[in-house]
């Protein structure tokens, strides 16, 4: 495999708080690495994979037939569905002796996707999430409190591991225990968080309901990840928390965290690490190839992964790509929602991301709501449970529920039924949040 940087033998160590050579790179150097790493990439998952050596076979392509990056589009895409049908370990590229460990999804809508990691796959990854919390504003000086769930869950030990490799001393306290989170912020006063948005909000809540002022905490910066979240999620974690909030990506079946990065002194979108990762932004419905600027889905192709390369993999996330700012590499959108998110209602389509822009818009509401589907006849309905800031009257509550009403009317374009609840009546996430509960029959 081609190496990142040639560094001679004597050259002097980086610090771990300065920028890699690669993040300030010339595009040319970028996509002259990309494609040598794309053709070795290719080979392995052909030649050890045998759903890619069959799927690339159907499609009449075979990896020697990649001259430059564009004729990635000619390979066949790859779909949670293939990972699934190929339960537990079936898209492992290398013997079950080299792989030394194996994260895995929940689960909970059919199979779980299994992946797999080889020493040096985990190497790269814990390089990867350290250079992103770098850009994320995190120093290799720093506490790190760490609240995203370990286990099978990518997210605990995936962040885990970059923040021991950037050099900051990790708590590693896990999701839940409310109480204990904050007990912990205060007593061993963190610089950073890594967490669940959804789940910084609860533990924002139980501080103020404690009565502890979540700006006073010893709390610099958050990375937040794991769900969709809106730039009015940003302002409201930033304005009670006292910190700067940006946002990491990735998912399990490409690596876990640290596939992009939001960058602290732009928080302009997230960079994507494509000196290990190469992405496309695809028509959803047609899987045309998108050129850079519009709006589809993103694709990725592994670049550098052994035990479980993937290729053209459909992530289902919505979002754009765009030149890079902060680093040489290219952004996406942040992303604020998924195909598989999108809920239809009358002919009207609408991510659950839309409805908390608009709660976030108001003093009265609180971001802890949930959209709940369900049918009367042959029409579907939709619900938006949501919580006050504060104590309302019935009046008060009335009102409340009837201007979003008519907010989600005029900027999204379909009627909805509101329901303004007393605050704390919603479960608490510990963990990514559940926004769509759907309760219409089963066709």
């Amino acid at each position: 495999m081609t190496e990142l940087v040639d560094r001679p033998a004597n050259a002097t160590r980086r610090s771990p708080d300065e920028l890699e050579p690669i993040e300030t790179a010339s595009r040319d150097e970028i996509s002259a690495l990309q494609l040598s790493r794309l053709k070795w990439s290719l080979q392995h998952a052909y030649d050890n994979v045998a759903h890619y050596r069959a799927a690339f076979d159907a499609k009449g392509v075979h990896p020697g037939d990649l001259k430059q990056l564009s004729d990635l589009s000619l390979f066949p895409f790859t779909t949670k569905t293939d990972l699934r049908d190929n339960y537990p370990f079936g898209m492992f590229a290398v013997p079950q002796s080299q792989v030394i460990r194996v994260h895995a999804s929940s689960g909970t809508t059919g199979r779980p996707t299994v992946v797999g990691y080889t020493e040096a796959d985990i190497d790269t990854w814990a390089n990867l999430v350290a250079r992103s919390l770098r850009a994320g504003g995190v120093r290799s000086t720093d506490k790190v409190h760490i609240a995203y769930g370990y286990g099978l869950f990518t997210g605990g030990m995936g962040v885990h591991y970059g923040a021991e490799r950037l050099g900051c001393t990790v708590i590693p306290i896990s999701g839940g225990m409310t109480e204990r989170q904050i007990q912990l912020i205060t007593d061993f006063k963190p610089d950073a968080i890594l967490v669940t948005p959804s789940y910084m909000l609860t533990i924002v809540d139980a501080m103020e309901h404690a009565g502890i002022d979540p700006a006073s905490t010893s709390l610099r910066t958050g990375v937040f990840g794991a769900e969709p979240w809106t730039q009015e999620m940003r302002v409201e974690l930033e304005d009670k928390l006292g910190i700067d909030a940006v946002d990491i990506y990735g998912l399990s079946e490409v690596m876990g965290p640290g596939v992009g990065q939001e960058c602290v002194d732009t928080k302009d979108g997230l960079h994507i690490w494509e000196d290990h990762f190469y992405p496309e932004i695809v028509d959803p419905d047609t899987g045309e190839v998108l050129p850079d600027g519009s709006e589809g889905e993103l694709v990725f192709t592994s670049l550098t992964k052994e035990a479980f390369p993937v290729v053209r993999y459909r992530t289902r996330d919505l979002t754009a790509l765009l030149p890079g700012t902060a680093r040489s590499m290219r952004r996406v959108h942040k992303i604020t929602g998924r195909c598989d998110d999108m809920i239809i209602l009358r002919g009207v389509n609408l991510f659950p991301t839309q409805i908390e822009e608009l709660i976030l818009a108001t003093d009265v509401l609180a971001p802890q709501f949930e959209c709940v589907l369900d049918r009367v006849g042959r029409l579907d309905r939709m619900t938006v449970r949501v919580e006050s800031r504060h104590a309302l009257s019935t009046e008060q509550a009335k009102d409340s529920a009837a201007a979003l009403i008519r907010d989600v009317k005029n900027r999204i374009g379909v009627s909805v039924a509101v329901d303004v609840l007393s605050p704390e009546s919603l479960i608490r996430s510990v963990g990514k949040a559940q926004r769509i509960v759907d309760q219409r029959p089963k066709s």
